[in-house]
């Protein structure tokens, strides 16, 4: 039988709302595909739609990763590589030209860093120490 433990607990509770919140802005990717690559489009992103088909993917694969702690460092990777490539790109707010959008890039900029930084923690944790998972992994 499994030992609950408050830091077990609250490690699967942080898995479940990380990944499972990524996983869902994966999703949107290919509920919106259109409208995302005509955004992609006009920050300059090169195959734009297919931009947003393989971006979508590693946010899918890589939330549902940590949420059920299945290969979860490939997940955390595949979310700090999503994160790593579309925040300088999507959101340079250093490039915007009006006060308005450039304080809207920099909070989707500085959010987007957060994120990368709490895959990068799930990362540093390693996948041993990942209680209540299916475990499988690296």
């Amino acid at each position: 039988m499994v030992e609950l433990t408050a830091g077990g607990l609250a490690l699967l509770a942080g898995r479940l709302l990380f990944g499972g919140l990524l996983a869902f802005m994966g999703l949107n990717h290919f509920l919106d595909v259109d409208g995302m690559a005509g955004y992609a489009a006009s920050k300059g992103i090169p195959a734009p739609r297919l931009g947003v088909v393989v971006s979508g993917l590693l946010l899918v694969v890589g939330g549902l990763s940590l949420a059920l702690g299945v290969y979860p460092l490939v997940g955390a990777l595949a979310v700090i590589v999503f994160f790593g490539v579309t925040t300088p790109t999507m959101h340079a707010f250093w490039r915007a030209e009006d006060a308005q959008a450039r304080q809207s890039e920099m909070n989707d900029f500085l959010k987007n860093a957060a994120l990368a930084g709490g895959a990068l923690v799930l990362l540093g944790v390693g996948a041993a120490s990942w209680p209540y998972s299916l475990a499988f992994g690296l």
